[in-house]
């Protein structure tokens, strides 16, 4: 009932930037919080930049400064804008989100809060 559906992967030279975008989908009555999160070939996943349940910004370690999270809540949208990508940046991106459906059933409503992750997209940084 929930997708998230990322874009704006791909290749990049060492300096250069680039912005990943992640759109929720489906039958969606709250987005409690929605970030991004990457992994590499045997490491764990780690998370890079998300708004909160309450609001707030969260980056993970080293990730401030050259990346950024903004949204648009209207779109259910997350931007990830990254600028000075280094070759160990290279990873898969992941969007994760926390989101509330509503249905309705038998004249009552009932709510469900889940966590999503999208397929992931792949972001190279080499020369």
């Amino acid at each position: 009932q929930v997708q998230l559906v990322e874009s704006g992967g791909g290749w990049v030279q060492p300096g250069g930037s680039m912005t990943l975008s992640c759109s929720a989908s489906g039958n969606i009555f709250n987005v409690i919080a929605m970030g991004w999160y990457r992994q590499t070939l045997g490491k764990q996943r780690e998370l890079v930049a998300t708004f909160t349940s309450i609001g707030e910004i969260e980056y993970g370690d080293s990730m401030q400064g050259r990346f950024t999270i903004s949204r648009d809540r209207a779109k259910n949208t997350v931007y990830l804008q990254m600028i000075s990508l280094k070759p160990e940046d290279t990873a898969v991106y992941y969007c994760n989100a926390d989101i509330t459906i509503r249905t309705f059933s038998g004249g009552i409503y009932s709510y469900t809060s889940n966590e999503h992750w999208g397929q992931g997209t792949q972001v190279t940084i080499s020369s």
